[in-house]
């Protein structure tokens, strides 16, 4: 489906042709509520951080066919639809920086049922929209986790918007939440199953990290057994393993402010390690702020490493632990322990040397974050350090954009885009 905004945030890159940056482009949704011939398109006006382009200068593309003003103005056989966004290219050697631009535009349409004198019709829209350069190659590898559109997942945005979304902004690697964006779970249809492989197929994506749950409290008046658990890591186990997904992070519930597990965690895993090993799936669970990483929680997953010798249990480690500053302002209300902020809005502000230490046993990172400014700067996350760091170390995995800010509609969208402006523009300085 197209974006509600007349300017859309997928299709807003640089052009470049021949090596050479010669331009930039955006997608258009058509403003009226009823599609036309290109005759009768007259010019888009577009203004970029305050600078007039004449309406004559940008290039229209409709179905696949690029005109000019004059050559749209005597084309009959080409049309814009509602459905179908139009990509409007606009000349300019070196192309827009990387970063946030404010658009405005004002499309002409002519209507025949309408008088002469006022027929030609101005629509206008304006937008804060992101420039992404492309994903340095070698190294960092780039993905998005679907919770980074909640809200706008099953009301505005399908699945394939999603792989659609992300595959537009450059990234490779697709996490879900398997009780979040399977149909029928946890027995999707095969057809589903079917459509999921032509998807990833369709967009070139790579299954990245199934997020999965151990309900500890899923029963009134008890907890689950070890063998209940396992029972459900394992089902999470195949299942990732069907959809193509090389770990699975299995949220065992806790028992404390500081995130401990459920005692149960260590039977579930120690029944479910076989498996793992033979369908190649690593377990990950996660470190979450408010856990550091000088912590029992997290010293006692690295010492089950270490003593099982196994290549399949590992850490994910949120970004989030990183953060330098205070939460304030965030998607999902949680009543801490009486105090004015709750143990996981405080900012952990874990040292580089202690992810260096944990990094030989991380699998996954999640790339935690809540707002990015209209200068890319992250107000809680310090990436200036933490990029040099993964670099450093030789860090050649992923890292999952996970954004968990405000969920207004479209706003998980246009974050996650500052957020790989942001990255991938230390990585390339660095």
């Amino acid at each position: 489906m197209l974006e509600f905004p007349v300017i859309q945030g997928q299709g807003f890159r640089n052009v470049v042709e021949d090596g050479r940056v010669t331009g930039f482009s955006f997608r258009l949704r058509n403003p009226n509520y009823r599609g036309g011939p290109g005759s009768m398109l007259d010019g888009v006006e577009v203004v970029v951080d305050g600078e007039r382009i004449p309406d004559h200068v940008p290039l229209w593309t409709l179905q696949g066919r690029t005109f000019t003003l004059d050559e749209l103005r005597a084309s009959t056989d080409v049309r814009w639809q509602l459905d179908e966004p139009a990509t409007i290219t606009v000349p300019k050697p070196g192309g827009l920086s990387t970063g946030v631009h404010h658009i405005e535009v004002t499309i002409f349409l002519r209507r025949s049922y309408i008088p002469p004198l006022i027929a030609r019709t101005r629509f206008r829209a304006e937008a804060q929209r992101v420039i992404v350069p492309p994903a340095p190659e070698g190294g960092i590898k780039y993905g998005v986790s679907t919770y980074s559109y909640t809200g706008d997942v099953n009301t505005s945005m399908t699945l394939e918007d999603v792989f659609a979304e992300i595959a537009d902004l450059g990234a490779t690697g697709i996490e879900i939440l398997g009780e979040g964006n399977i149909a029928n779970y946890p027995s999707p249809d095969p057809a589903w199953v079917d459509a999921w492989h032509g998807l990833v197929q369709k967009y070139g994506l790579t299954p990245t990290n199934f997020g999965s749950w151990v309900d500890t409290t899923r029963y009134n008046g008890r907890d689950l057994t070890a063998e209940e658990g396992a029972e459900q890591l394992q089902l999470d186990l195949r299942l990732a393993k069907e959809l193509g997904f090389t770990s699975v992070r299995p949220k065992f519930g806790v028992i404390s402010w500081d995130l401990d597990p459920h005692p149960i965690w260590q039977e579930t895993v120690e029944r479910s390690l076989d498996l793992a090993a033979e369908l190649d799936v690593v377990i990950c669970p996660e470190i979450h702020t408010p856990t550091p990483i000088k912590h029992p929680v997290t010293q006692g997953y690295v010492e089950f490493i270490e003593k099982s010798g196994t290549e399949h249990f590992k850490l994910l480690i949120d970004t989030g632990i990183f953060n330098t500053e205070v939460i304030v302002d965030t998607s999902e209300e949680v009543d801490g322990d009486g105090e004015e902020i709750p143990p996981h809005l405080r900012p952990l502000a874990v040292p580089m040397s202690d992810f260096v230490e944990v990094l030989p046993y991380t699998h996954f990172i999640q790339a935690k974050f809540v707002e990015i400014d209209d200068d890319l700067h992250d107000l809680h996350v310090p990436w200036a350090q933490i990029i040099p760091t993964l670099l450093d170390n030789g860090w050649s995995g992923y890292l999952s954009s996970e954004y968990e800010g405000r969920r207004e509609p479209g706003r998980g969208r246009d974050q996650v885009r500052r957020q790989h402006a942001l990255i991938r523009s230390l990585v390339q300085g660095s």
